[in-house]
């Protein structure tokens, strides 16, 4: 073994942990999650508002693009942190940096500086995504881990309620900066919960170096893609010289970062973890089911205002059917995991019931009532929950301790991009049928959509999703999860 990576045996001295300081750390690291989670919603119903105070309104989409382009390509790079200097440093600096860019957005006296506070947000947001879950990785053994599934999928159902919901009212009733205050009490609750405790978190200390030049380009592909995607058929066409542009040097800068990956000494992302057939298949999986699912949460309210006239205060109440299928998806997942040996095929099972789901549903887009309508999203959700779980657990039980939060990392990245490219695909089919963006109209209702045929293509498309996600959960290896007392990584069941 290389000197550089040899372990470090001091970790073992690390004193023992009970199991209220872990389930007192848990907590913590759900309530910096569900910060960085509510950023992603809470903003949105007050951009209007935001607009005619600061002026520039013009430039509101980059209050939410600013965020979503530094929160997602930070991801794996907090992992690789956390693995050379440990999770705690590497979480606290998240979560202040966090806090920074939330005082700089309440603060804000224009635009510009609104969008530089949400950029720095972004760029601890991503962090507390991939640290929450490795963290829990850290904490649990795979085999018992399941079970807090249901808790992550609950944080982020709390923060889709709560977040549009607490967004609309300060906006309105109060100040617009109290959707950015607001981070500060919790994330400063969020620090002292988790301070001591984690100061006895296991960790499997190595000499490592960090690659400076492979997360440059990692961040700048990512960040070119994602604008490419958030400006593609709403300020640009798809075939503008501009969106060509952005893909093309996007996709010059992922070559490079692909061949640095080969070059480096110790690159960023490890090329064993890489390899690996259950990350590299549960990762996809990931991706391709998160596009599924924000694309249609996206789009469901659009078709519920223009088809069963609901108001936009009844499409996101009647939205809550896919959210709370979605938690006991997994919590169902996350009790049976420990339970049954052959526990992907509760993925496989999930997934294929989420097809055959979004598959009637695009059948029945023009004539399906409220009722049958609610059933099928229910029914969407609770099949994608099934499968978050296992292929969370799953990559985290593929990879020894000292990769951990690489790979964590990696799922969430590619979990955060998968749902940015789902709207973006979602958008293209949308706008070339006629249909306002998802969003981008808070009086659907009113908006005359001749035929059913746009949504149903959109049903037919997160189908088509949910069907690549069941293919590669279907050649994804499955290794037996390891409990307490088990430190070796078993060989894959083919």
């Amino acid at each position: 073994m290389n000197e550089e990576t040899r372990p470090i045996t001091k970790a073992a001295s690390t004193p023992a942990l009970s199991e209220s300081e872990k389930n007192v750390i848990i907590g913590g690291v759900l309530l910096s999650m569900l910060l960085a989670a509510l950023d992603q919603t809470i903003v949105a119903p007050a951009m209007p508002t935001i607009g005619k105070a600061l002026g520039h309104a013009d430039y509101l989409p980059w209050v939410v693009t600013g965020y979503l382009l530094t929160a997602t390509a930070m991801a794996p790079l907090y992992g690789k942190i956390s693995d050379v200097h440990g999770r705690r440093p590497t979480i606290f600096a998240a979560i202040i940096i966090f806090l920074v860019g939330s005082l700089v957005s309440a603060l804000a006296p224009n635009m510009l500086v609104l969008i530089i506070g949400r950029a720095i947000q972004g760029l601890g947001g991503g962090g507390l995504f991939a640290l929450s879950q490795t963290v829990i990785g850290d904490l649990v053994p795979p085999r018992e881990r399941a079970r807090y599934a249901a808790w992550i999928s609950g944080t982020w159902a709390v923060a889709s309620i709560a977040g549009p919901l607490l967004g609309g009212t300060f906006a309105e009733h109060f100040h617009w900066s109290l959707i950015f205050w607001i981070n500060l009490p919790l994330g400063l609750v969020a620090l002292a919960i988790i301070s001591n405790p984690l100061k006895k978190l296991p960790v499997a200390a190595r000499k490592h170096r960090i690659d400076v030049a492979g997360a440059a380009l990692l961040i700048a592909a990512t960040a070119i893609l994602l604008l490419a995607l958030n400006w593609g058929g709403s300020h640009y066409s798809w075939l503008s010289s501009t969106i060509i542009g952005l893909l093309g040097v996007s996709a010059v800068l992922w070559a490079m970062f692909g061949l640095r990956l080969r070059r480096a000494v110790e690159p960023l992302i490890s090329l064993e973890v890489l390899g690996n057939p259950v990350v590299r298949y549960g990762t996809l999986s990931m991706f391709t089911a998160q596009a599924a699912n924000v694309g249609l949460s996206v789009y469901l309210p659009v078709y519920m205002q223009s088809f069963h006239g609901l108001t936009a205060g009844g499409s996101g109440v009647a939205m809550l059917g896919l959210l709370l299928g979605a938690v006991v998806g997994a919590t169902v997942s996350g009790r049976t995991i420990p339970r049954v040996k052959r526990y992907k095929m509760i993925a496989v099972a999930g997934a294929l019931f989420s097809l055959i789901c979004l598959t009637v549903l695009a059948s029945l887009a023009g004539r399906s009532s409220l009722l049958v309508l609610e059933v099928l999203t229910i029914g969407a959700g609770f099949g994608t929950g099934l499968t978050f779980p296992v292929a969370t657990i799953s990559v985290q039980n593929a990879v020894d301790q000292a990769h951990l939060g690489v790979a964590t990392g990696v799922l969430t990245f590619l979990r955060s991009l998968g749902g940015a490219l789902g709207v973006a695909a979602l958008g293209a089919i949308a706008l070339g049928n006629g249909l306002p963006l998802g969003g981008e109209s808070l009086q659907v209702a009113s908006t005359a959509v001749g035929s059913a045929m746009p949504f149903a293509y959109i049903f037919l498309a997160c189908a088509a999703a949910m069907a690549l996600s069941l293919l590669v959960l279907y050649l994804m290896p499955e290794k037996p999860l390891r409990g307490r007392s088990e430190n070796d990584i078993p060989a894959a069941i083919e």
